[in-house]
């Protein structure tokens, strides 16, 4: 039996699975995030120990035959995360997460220094790790000076779980530390962010052997024998990793709380310019690309807030297909934007609102929004040199088959929706331990999900589409003008 931990910003979850595949059940626990000022967004890391415990004591309750074969243990995890830790190994502040922006300054000065995007094949967000550091080093300089590692917030459990300070390829592809193309943390990004190598882990390949459960926890769980522990990856990397999407030309979109459009990759060739990520895959010899945006199903949620009704009832609005555009555009930037933008200061609009406009025409203009965003992304993804045949849509937003249509007809592509069933990040922890604790080949585990539906475009309304998308693309630099 195998477990994935996946570590997410609002709570844990736990997945049991047997080593052919099949899932036997999973926990979940969940935890606070804190605001302490405008763009600022920390988490205490002894609550994701206090998840895992709850978790893991949850399957053993309802599994104890399964649980008790347990034989290896992979994570995922919210990836960028700022986890400080002393020589004693005690955390210093709460951890800085992926979505915290107070850091902009200092990343727009380290992405313009010499070679920093050569070397890491990326732009400096200011949600990325190195210049959370600079952050602190420029506001809290005790802590700083008192820093003897930094971890990302699955590898902080790792250590919970292991004793060892060890990280991965694909979540310290995300730190502006790691040269992504040889897969070794740069002297020369961490000296141009003020680090050094010895405060930084050992990195392993996600489908590699991590470190063993300490033995405390054996039997605190009531487990025997050697308990491997794998390298893992970051959240989408193993979310990859759970759909099968693994080599050139295979890719996916995911409507979540914030919007991805990731593609496997089998070399590295980044373009920083295009705000695309290019991150190692979970698995050695292997690269993904992917368009970031911060806000998709989130957008939904808060028009449903505002509004008092759930996202639900107003999907159901829509139907299950689409019409001709809408006239009123929605700007989906209520967090800021990663892709194509790089602007954390930007904010969403709504043009053309009308005595008339009714829940059903802001729903529309909301998922409309929020597509034509996502169709920045495939630009972006286009401009890198990606050619794709199709995707697969995975998240909360897929399960309206209105807006997978919208998506398939904005880009001219087939989309294939999965059968229901258990994939996504916590399902691709758990085969990169399965890999680790096996020696099994990644591409004999990380197969695809058998597909339920394919949503074609519609070919009647591209050319509506398109020049809908066009419009929107000329209001971003006003709105910018306006902020």
């Amino acid at each position: 039996m195998f477990i994935g931990l996946d570590l997410g910003t609002s709570g844990l979850r736990a997945l049991l699975i047997a080593e052919n595949g099949a899932v036997i059940g999973d926990s979940e626990a969940s935890y606070g995030v804190s605001h302490p000022h405008m763009g600022w967004s920390e988490q205490n890391p002894q609550d994701w120990i206090a998840a895992c415990n709850d978790c893991m004591a949850s399957l053993k309750e309802k599994f104890p035959n399964e649980f008790s074969a347990l034989k290896g243990i992979g994570l995922s995890g919210q990836m960028h995360g700022a986890t400080l830790i002393d020589g004693d190994d005690n955390v210093l502040r709460p951890c800085i997460l992926w979505n915290d922006t107070r850091s902009h300054e200092e990343a727009a000065n380290l992405d313009s220094t010499e070679n920093v995007r050569e070397l890491s094949g990326n732009i400096v967000f200011p949600g990325f790790t190195a210049p959370k550091l600079l952050w602190v080093k420029n506001n809290e300089p005790e802590i700083f000076a008192k820093t003897a590692k930094v971890l990302l917030p699955k590898d902080f459990l790792r250590f919970y779980l292991t004793g060892e300070h060890v990280g991965e390829m694909s979540d310290a592809a995300g730190t502006t530390w790691l040269n992504v193309r040889t897969r070794q943390w740069s002297d020369e990004l961490l000296e141009k962010s003020a680090m050094r190598q010895d405060q930084m882990p050992h990195l392993v390949e996600g489908s590699e052997i991590s470190g063993n459960l300490r033995d405390e926890l054996v039997a605190k769980w009531g487990l025997s024998g050697r308990i491997i522990v794998a390298g893992g990856g970051g959240d989408n990397a193993a979310a990859a990793c759970g759909v099968g999407t693994m080599s050139e030309g295979q890719g996916f979109i995911s409507l979540g709380t914030s919007g991805v459009l990731l593609v496997a990759k089998d070399n590295f060739s980044p373009m920083p310019e295009s705000a695309v990520h290019s991150f190692c895959h979970a698995v050695p010899n292997k690269w993904y690309q992917m368009g970031v945006m911060l806000a998709a199903t989130d957008c939904l949620n808060w028009l449903s807030q505002n509004l008092g009704k759930s996202p639900a009832e107003l999907s159901a609005l829509l139907g299950n297909t689409i019409v001709e555009p809408g006239t009123i555009q929605f700007m989906p930037y209520l967090s800021g934007e990663r892709t194509p933008h790089n602007d954390s200061k930007i904010r969403g609009a709504f043009l053309g609102l009308d005595v008339s406009s009714s829940h059903k025409e802001l729903t529309q203009a909301v998922m409309e929004g929020v597509s034509y965003g996502l169709r920045d992304n495939f630009e972006a993804l286009k401009l890198t040199g990606t050619n794709l045949n199709r995707l697969l849509a995975i998240g909360g937003g897929s399960q309206s088959t209105y807006w997978v249509e919208l998506l398939a007809t904005l880009f001219n592509l087939p989309i294939d929706i999965p059968e229901q069933g258990e994939f996504g990040a916590a399902l691709g922890a758990a085969r990169l331990a399965i890999c680790a604790a096996t020696g099994a080949s990644p591409d004999s585990i990380m197969t695809p999900p058998k597909i339920a539906q394919t949503i074609n475009p519609r070919s009647d309304l591209i050319v509506d589409y398109e020049a809908a998308y066009q419009k929107f693309t000329k209001i971003y630099p006003t709105l910018r003008t306006l902020l």
